[in-house]
């Protein structure tokens, strides 16, 4: 099959080298001409121009569009169901509010054009591993697109399937990542825990290692956290800060319209939001009520803490280089970009 991508960055790329890996025929686009070119190495088609894309491909077309979530994908999206013909098909692989996705269906519906939810789960990963994909849309279409279904996912038969309309595939997703954000915050407050126990001397990366084989919280996130900490256990060069990128927050507010308890979900987006704070406003008044009725001691900010930004994997760049940080920091223009965050600053920064 002949597929368009468009946005080659450290997801829709890699995807493209896979799909190339496993005999496919890809024509991929970006705004970045380093990025068109890098796909031109691994094999694919490049395109210096949506029209330049579109004609490179057969009727009917099918271009999945792996672009950031929000305007760029409206944008994106809109910009070219305008250049497609009926019959044709549109796949949104990227972080989607599924109410959007369900809005763009109906849409491109009256235009003749298919469009296809897929939530796409799998990381810098997922050129190694294969990727997870919640399929939502026409079955029709769904079915069509298959082939490169069973190239993206870890097997043909594994980690893909359709969920339903247009719209099923990244509300599964976005419930998928609110899962993930209370997965990771247990993890994280049972190791802090751990490494608090200073009674013991816990070798806190050995009990990783240990809990990756028989235990029931294993998982592959504990693989991924066990090889990080037996570089640091201590994550000294690393800020606490956690960015968020709305897919925990609709959760969350989807929890709340259909009124489903999520209490583990909620929290854990409710620490990501605090970790994005310097400093805290509640807490500082909680110091200063003490103070007042009390009359305790106080501590006092002298300065507000620095950080920096360090760079996010590069297409086609083994994924091992995730478990150091030790990369060139992001241009300031760049980093809520990189950070793939709703863009809460920390004060003072």
């Amino acid at each position: 099959m002949k597929l368009g991508m468009i946005g080659l960055g450290k997801m829709g790329g890699n995807m493209v080298t896979r799909l190339l890996q496993g005999g496919q025929e890809v024509v991929g686009y970006d705004l970045f001409p380093a990025n068109v070119e890098a796909a031109r190495v691994h094999g694919a088609q490049g395109a210096s121009t949506l029209d330049e894309l579109i004609e490179q491909l057969p009727a009917p077309r099918a271009v999945w569009v792996m672009v950031p979530s929000g305007k760029a994908t409206e944008d994106t999206i809109m910009t070219l169901a305008s250049k497609m013909s009926a019959g044709d098909t549109i796949i949104d692989g990227g972080n989607s509010n599924y109410k959007d996705s369900i809005r763009r269906a109906s849409v491109l519906e009256g235009m003749g054009i298919h469009f296809v939810d897929v939530g796409t789960s799998g990381g810098i990963w997922g050129l190694k591993e294969g990727y997870a994909m919640m399929v939502g849309g026409p079955k029709e279409a769904v079915d069509a697109l298959s082939p490169v279904f069973e190239v993206l996912a870890p097997t043909p038969t594994e980690g893909w399937g359709r969920m339903g309309p247009s719209g099923s595939g990244h509300y599964v997703k976005m419930v998928h990542n609110g899962i993930e954000y209370g997965m990771m915050q247990a993890y994280a407050e049972g190791f802090e825990l751990l490494h608090a126990k200073k009674d013991f001397g816990l070798d806190v990366a050995q009990i990783a290692e240990l809990w990756r084989h028989g235990s029931v919280v294993r998982s592959w996130l504990l693989d991924l956290t066990a090889d990080a900490m037996k570089a640091d256990t201590d994550f000294n060069d690393l800020s606490d800060y956690v960015a968020d990128s709305g897919e925990g927050r609709w959760t969350v507010l989807d929890s709340l319209e259909l009124g489903i308890p999520t209490p583990v979900i909620t929290l854990s987006v409710q620490m990501r939001l605090r970790s994005q704070q310097e400093v805290s406003y509640a807490g500082q008044m909680l110091s200063a009520m003490r103070r007042a009725f009390g009359g305790h001691a106080v501590k006092k900010l002298d300065e507000v803490a620095k950080t920096t930004t360090v760079q996010e994997v590069k297409p086609n760049t083994p994924p091992e280089t995730a478990l150091s940080t030790d990369a060139p920091a992001v241009p300031a223009h760049d980093e809520a970009r990189q950070l793939g965050e709703l863009g809460n600053d920390r004060k003072g920064e």
